[in-house]
């Protein structure tokens, strides 16, 4: 009896010594979201992190294009700041965006609030305004610069069959910026729609029911219910849009207008591309991509600030 007993401790003891270097849960989580993580955080420091820092440091240096560098300190800020056309470009993007981001706002929450009913074939309709986002920018592009184009666009011709003149929509400097801020939100509508229809999706139908019940209209219920509960999906659209549209859309651009007529619609972004590969001033080009970085970082940062990370004026923690 005795010997079965120390055998049996004897066995126990390997046991209780591997249970002892076990991991707690604590850490096995960790170590297992670090490994979910990781792939996101390689991709973003290799594609996104290296090439901000490359870009920075370029900004002080000129660049031939042929392996040529040569430091020139803050002499590209300096020209930067001197420079008319890129002081223009910064005009017309900020115009741009002044206009594009409330107007996108507007429009997909709108969308977003008449798909949240139930009526027939809202699914189509979901689809259908969804459907431009998964087109090629290129695609869109050539599609609305056919339509828009001089005496033989679609856009032309239609207004022409009901003897209404038509402007020139892509070559008049007073027109063809507002053309693709409307291009603009057509295609990126979809997306921010489903954004908010998300959010609208986690407010409770009870909430509704309630203030039906207690008389209230469907202003006030949007008022009072629906606007307050989608404050952070608001703060996630604004921030992820401004920052969207002040560093995309070069694509449409260069298909659309070109950044004409006039440089009436050379969006900083592509007054980077000019710079930098069809006039090689890839140092130059630099300084002003760092400075757009610090831009969007000021502003993010003003965001969450202003707004408590997407809490607004709301005073619980």
């Amino acid at each position: 009896m005795t010997d079965l007993a120390v055998s049996e401790r004897a066995a126990s003891e390997p046991r209780a010594a591997r249970g002892g270097r076990r991991l707690s849960r604590r850490s096995r989580e960790r170590i297992a979201a670090g490994l979910f993580l990781a792939p996101d955080v390689l991709g973003l420091a290799l594609f996104v992190g290296l090439p901000m820092v490359v870009c920075i440091v370029l900004g002080f240096f000129q660049v031939d294009g042929f392996g040529g560098y040569t430091f020139i300190g803050l002499d590209n800020y300096r020209r930067m700041f001197a420079d008319p056309l890129f002081l223009g470009s910064l005009k017309t993007t900020l115009l741009y965006l002044v206009v594009l981001i409330p107007g996108l706002f507007v429009v997909s929450l709108a969308l977003a609030l008449l798909i949240r009913q139930r009526f027939p074939l809202v699914g189509l309709f979901r689809g259908a305004f969804f459907a431009p986002n998964v087109i090629s920018l290129v695609v869109i592009g050539l599609i609305w610069k056919f339509m828009l184009t001089d005496q033989t666009g679609f856009m032309v011709r239609l207004l022409g069959f009901f003897h209404i003149p038509s402007p020139s929509w892509l070559g008049s400097p007073h027109i063809a910026l507002w053309v693709v801020v409307a291009v603009t939100i057509w295609f990126a509508m979809g997306y921010y729609m489903l954004i908010f229809l998300a959010g609208l999706q986690d407010i409770p139908r009870e909430y509704y029911e309630v203030a039906t019940i207690d008389g209230a209209g469907v202003w006030q219920q949007f008022r009072h219910i629906t606007w307050p509960l989608l404050k952070p999906t608001s703060f996630f659209i604004l921030l992820t849009s401004t920052v969207s549209m002040f560093t995309g859309g070069i694509d449409l651009l260069y298909v659309m207008t070109s950044g004409g007529p006039a440089n009436s619609t050379s969006l900083i972004i592509y007054y980077i591309y000019e710079q930098a590969f069809v006039y090689g001033e890839y140092g130059y080009a630099s300084a002003i991509g760092a400075f757009v970085v610090a831009i969007l970082l000021v502003w993010s940062i003003g965001l969450f600030t202003l707004t408590r990370g997407g809490r607004f004026n709301d005073a619980r923690d």
